[in-house]
């Protein structure tokens, strides 16, 4: 039963408190908690992100932390050393440094008079990472985590690779931190000092791809921050929260299957969001059930958090495909128990030749030819969706008709597939190097294919992400290729595909050399929720603080286009994102940020294949206007990446700064 009082107590703010650690540096932290703690004590929250507590989070920290704040905790919004009004340098992302940061921060607030001694952590994304690091290295005082968006494995399943392959995301987060982390700190709260630390900033700035480009196989350096090493390090409880059209959305699995914590899953149809304000709808009282999580194991008040199934997802219906839906129809299932302890499987076999074929639940003969252009995967959609805008996967049969489809035959009654579907492969490849890509999906009555989940696999990859070894071009191999986790109905009436295709491109970076895959035997298991331990599943309406008080200076706006150029052949993907810029109306402080991204390849050769992202970051206030410019173009050729930007400064329309970068790193079975 939840004993919580509605009862909400009257909050205090402090904007810039500072959090010195071992070495002398300041941190500045964002600090909510109830006017009386001093007196009466209360557990802490801490989220530990580059992000920019003043003008970069703002939107999410006032709906939150204060809420959280109100019904009895301490909230801290750190920015990390290097980022917003904190002191130092930041060199890449999940250091040694970035986590013991946080434990210093946690003892810190553990020894407060307003701290009960108690902590927790979260964060979304980057602080959905460092919360899980954290809790491993089981600082003192940390009792719980809510973790969203996030992942157990730094190399499999991040934003930098996927199943061995490059993702183009790691080149565009390469630009994206570059931008994010040449912003000046705030003159009102740093003081007269603000100048010649932003200098110190950019001219430490690192080109982060030289680092991530440098590690293409699992190696120590993924290895670090990848909680997956070992699950039993982590003993503070775990609410791991994810999203359906989110890239991390298979962590949530993982976490409840492996962490012996108390821990617990939902995954919901969302984009990259806190699910108090997710789309595609239905978002739910997210602050709600954070605040049953933290009763329970901050406030030791007995919210029945562990009766809850393991594991609570949206089991979503099919739907026509879009670049965006406003909501997503399905229904909330729970899971009682995760994994199942009677798991059900479903098995497809591939039948037949190249022209004639057919995923069939009786086995045959198998003879597959694979070999796509190079612009197969126009329509998959971001990697990680957030502006809510044209990022989801749109109808698939642009790219079903550049690959080799196995349908089944209409399904006399509907299938809910909930879990990881796998593939099991027989095959050989006709070049040293080669990659598989497979989609899942669903063709609807409509005539429509809708993406139900999909793989990707860097063939050289196929016995060990650690140890990538070359293709013998025509030996016979088997491997295995696991598709994200989905929950996914459906229904009688429809057919299953799958597509498979040696290219797909924008997601991932092609192969250097086109290759063509010759299939001997497949099959593929899909995880069926038949017979299964159910529990209903409600969660309260969405309730949150007061939303930010800014005015809209620029309005926002996001578009994705696709043209081929009739002369060369190349295609290209274009993205604009204008994120808008906005004055908050307490502090005066003007931000705004925009993001172009151009990616091109000709079907023939996968060695034309180019990125070029272009960053531009503003702010100030009153008279004061800075701009930052980020420029970043990739390119390859049969042995190496090569990686160049451009980064420039302007403090009120006078250039200040300027640094040019240029890399080139070979490339490593990829």
């Amino acid at each position: 039963m939840n004993t919580e009082s509605i009862t909400k107590l009257d909050v205090s703010e402090q904007a810039d408190v500072g959090i010195h650690m071992p070495d002398g540096c300041r941190l500045s932290a964002r600090i909510w908690m109830p006017v009386n703690a001093n007196t009466q004590p209360v557990p802490a929250i801490l989220e530990h992100l580059p992000y920019r507590k003043r003008d970069g989070t703002i939107y999410r920290d006032e709906l939150t932390h204060p809420y959280f704040a109100a019904h009895g905790y301490a909230c801290i919004r750190v920015d990390m050393r290097g980022n917003g009004e904190s002191e130092g340098l930041m060199d890449d992302e999940y250091t040694a440094q970035e986590l013991q940061d946080a434990c210093d921060v946690i003892a810190w607030a553990k020894a407060q008079p307003w701290c009960s001694g108690k902590v927790g952590m979260m964060g979304i994304s980057w602080g959905g990472f460092n919360a899980l690091q954290v809790a491993a290295l089981q600082p003192d005082g940390l009792e719980a985590i809510i973790t969203v968006c996030s992942t157990v494995d730094r190399f499999a399943d991040d934003i930098h690779y996927k199943g061995g392959c490059l993702l183009t995301e790691n080149l565009g987060w390469t630009g994206n931190m570059l931008s994010y982390s040449s912003r000046p700190p705030d003159p009102a709260l740093v003081g007269e000092q603000w100048f010649d630390r932003w200098q110190e900033r950019l001219n430490h700035l690192p080109m982060m791809a030289s680092t991530w480009l440098r590690h293409q196989a699992r190696d120590e350096y993924w290895q670090h921050g990848s909680v997956c090493e070992d699950y039993s390090a982590i003993k503070a409880a775990v609410l791991s929260v994810g999203g359906w059209h989110d890239g991390y959305r298979n962590t949530i699995s993982h976490l409840v299957e492996n962490i012996q914590a108390p821990v617990k899953g939902i995954v919901g149809p969302w984009i990259h969001k806190y699910p108090h304000y997710a789309a595609p709808s239905p978002a739910i009282g997210f602050l709600q059930e954070s605040l049953r999580w933290w009763n329970r194991w901050l406030k030791c008040i007995d919210t029945e958090v562990e009766n809850d199934p393991d594991y609570r997802v949206w089991l979503m219906d099919s739907v026509k495909p879009q670049r965006w839906l406003d909501a997503r129809p399905g229904e909330w299932i729970g899971e009682l128990h995760w994994p199942p302890t009677k798991p059900a499987e479903k098995t497809f076999y591939f039948v037949g030749q190249s022209h004639s074929n057919a995923l069939s639940e009786t086995s045959g003969p198998c003879e597959l030819d694979v070999s796509s252009p190079q612009h197969c995967g126009s329509t998959c959609g971001e990697y990680f969706p957030f502006t809510f805008g044209p990022e989801l996967p749109d109808d698939q049969t642009q790219d079903d008709l550049l690959s080799t489809c196995i349908d089944s035959d209409s399904l006399n009654e509907s299938l809910d597939i909930v879990g990881a579907p796998t593939l099991q492969l027989s095959l050989n490849v006709n070049k040293p190097c080669g990659l598989v890509a497979a989609r899942l999906c669903d063709l609807r009555p409509d005539g429509t294919s809708a993406l139900i989940t999909m793989g990707v696999l860097n063939l050289a990859h196929r016995h060990s992400f650690a140890k990538p070894e070359t293709l013998t071009p025509g030996e016979v191999f088997d491997t295995t290729l696991t598709l994200d986790q989905i929950a996914y109905r459906l229904p009688a009436g429809h057919r299953l595909r799958l597509a498979l295709s040696t290219s797909y491109w924008p997601f991932v970076w092609p192969s250097a050399q086109q290759s063509s895959l010759h299939i001997t035997a497949g099959e593929l298991n899909l995880p069926i929720r038949a017979g299964r331990e159910s529990s209903a599943v409600t969660f309260a309406p969405v309730d949150t603080a007061a939303s930010w008080q800014a005015e809209e200076l620029r309005s926002p706006s996001s578009t994705r286009d696709i043209v081929d150029d009739e002369q060369s052949g190349t295609r290209i993907t274009s993205i604009e994102n204008d994120f808008g810029e906005f004055k908050d109306l307490h502090h005066g402080l003007m931000n705004g940020s925009s993001v172009s991204e151009h990616w091109s390849i000709r079907p023939d050769d996968p060695l034309s294949a180019t990125g070029e992202i272009h960053w531009v970051q503003t702010g100030g206030r009153d008279q004061w206007h800075w701009k930052t410019d980020v420029k970043l173009h990739v390119s390859c050729n049969a042995t190496h990446f090569f990686v160049n930007a451009k980064l420039q400064a302007h403090n009120d329309g006078d250039l200040i700064f300027e640094k040019d970068y240029e890399d080139a790193i070979a490339r490593d079975y990829i």
